[in-house]
């Protein structure tokens, strides 16, 4: 498969579907419920948009890796939660409704925040490259406004006028996302297979380390603001499952190397997360509700 195909074609198709499968699986309530857990939303997204982001720029310096693959990098960090998030939190037995909310603000957010720290990862790793200048964020905002919130708006329309057909096709929508989600995932490392062994060996355990660090620290941030488990493990799988096909969609219109540490980190985030959802889910109540924000 050409990087063209790949970049232009085959991403941008994939997070559409993505991005339809989550949109009609959300309602405004999903927005409006910011209202009801607001510690928990903003301690989630300051997370998400803060601390992820500052966390990956960390990691790709202290791993000194190859420019694009540290802007790659950055880009991971900058991705908002993934769909498959609020599954797992569901299996985890935690706030289900947290979770969702978080995706769905978070994917809003991002078209205006990743082209910003793309564009700041250029300036630290690839400032003196002058082969590859910084983009104009202008046509990257529109890009990714038609590849996710026109998706998520069209998702969200058809569940709020055609409830029947958004509950009929759900289902398969949600197993074609998956099916997209893993066909990215191959082609970027089929794409690059006379370089995968050393790109795996560069950014593997750089990803690993983002993963991991970036559920830990957000489940311990939101225990120190008094969230409940349930709460606070929404936060930390929202860390932990990124939207990894956005970071590779934004990264691929630049270059396709800065969308392998996309395509490395998704072929492993759900055993991390598994892993941890496992383990919260023996510790959570099957009877425990998720607590209301202290007054």
């Amino acid at each position: 498969m050409s990087h063209t195909v790949f970049t232009m074609i085959l991403l941008p198709l994939a997070l559409v579907i993505i991005m339809t499968s989550l949109g009609v699986a959300l309602t405004l309530a999903d927005f409006r419920r910011v209202l009801v857990y607001p510690k928990g939303v903003a301690i989630g997204l300051g997370n998400l948009l803060l601390i992820s982001p500052a966390l990956a720029f960390g990691i790709a310096w202290a791993f000194a890796l190859p420019p694009e693959l540290a802007v790659g990098v950055v880009l991971l960090g900058a991705a908002p939660g993934g769909t498959m998030a609020n599954m797992l939190t569901h299996l985890a037995r935690g706030d289900t409704a947290l979770a969702v909310t978080m995706t769905a603000v978070s994917s809003t957010v991002c078209v205006f925040t990743m082209p910003l720290l793309l564009a700041l990862g250029m300036m630290v790793f690839m400032g003196g490259d002058q082969a590859t200048p910084i983009p104009d964020l202008g046509p990257i905002v529109v890009k990714i406004l038609m590849i996710t919130l026109a998706p998520l708006s069209f998702g969200m329309l058809v569940r709020a006028h055609l409830p029947h057909l958004a509950a009929r096709s759900a289902g398969p929508l949600k197993a074609l996302a998956i099916g997209f989600f893993v066909l990215v995932v191959v082609a970027a490392i089929v794409s690059e297979r006379n370089n995968i062994l050393g790109y795996i060996t560069s950014v593997g355990a750089a990803v690993v380390s983002l993963n991991v660090l970036a559920m830990g620290i957000g489940y311990t941030c939101a225990r120190v603001g008094r969230l409940s488990q349930p709460q606070s493990t929404a936060v930390a799988i929202e860390l932990g499952v990124h939207n990894t096909t956005l970071s590779m969609a934004v990264g691929g219109m630049i270059s396709i190397t800065m969308a392998i540490p996309g395509a490395v980190y998704g072929t492993f985030m759900f055993a991390t997360a598994g892993v941890f959802a496992y383990a919260m889910a023996r510790v959570i109540s099957p009877a425990r509700v998720p607590e209301p924000d202290p007054a």
